[in-house]
């Protein structure tokens, strides 16, 4: 599977994963869920939907990885920051999830520690696409 492919792939398949979760949030919401919504649980709205938000977007950035690789005569997006923005549109929102799950004193869990390593994943990889992306010749 080339580089395009994979993105859009996985961009779609997040984005339907994120808004899924968007969806439960508002059930846990229509229900008035006490583990969600009680004052103590402030943390836990906030982790939850820092991961729904941020899985979205990420979605949506791969999305446009995989259209950019397709639509871009030149663009090649190299291996090493493709598979740091799939990863890291992982780890960034998978880490907030798991930080929601168990809370300590309105403290995150342990699982937030996560949520940097995507970030710095996904920092590369737009490192690496932007580098990529100022190699394409110009069109004359």
């Amino acid at each position: 599977m080339n580089t395009s492919d994979r993105h859009l792939r996985f961009g779609w398949w997040s984005l339907f994963t994120f808004l899924a979760l968007g969806l439960g949030l508002e059930i846990l919401h229509g229900f008035k869920l006490g583990w969600y919504l009680d004052v103590g649980n402030e943390t836990r709205r906030l982790m939850f939907t820092l991961a729904h938000s941020h899985g979205t977007l990420l979605a949506l950035v791969n999305l446009a990885a995989g259209l950019t690789a397709r639509s871009v005569k030149g663009f090649a997006l190299p291996d090493t920051a493709s598979h740091a923005l799939m990863w890291g549109a992982i780890l960034m929102p998978v880490g907030f999830f798991l930080g929601g799950v168990v809370i300590h004193d309105g403290d995150p869990g342990l699982g937030i520690a996560l949520a940097p390593a995507g970030a710095l994943l996904l920092l590369y990889g737009v490192f690496g696409a932007a580098r990529a992306f100022g190699r394409v010749p110009a069109e004359r």
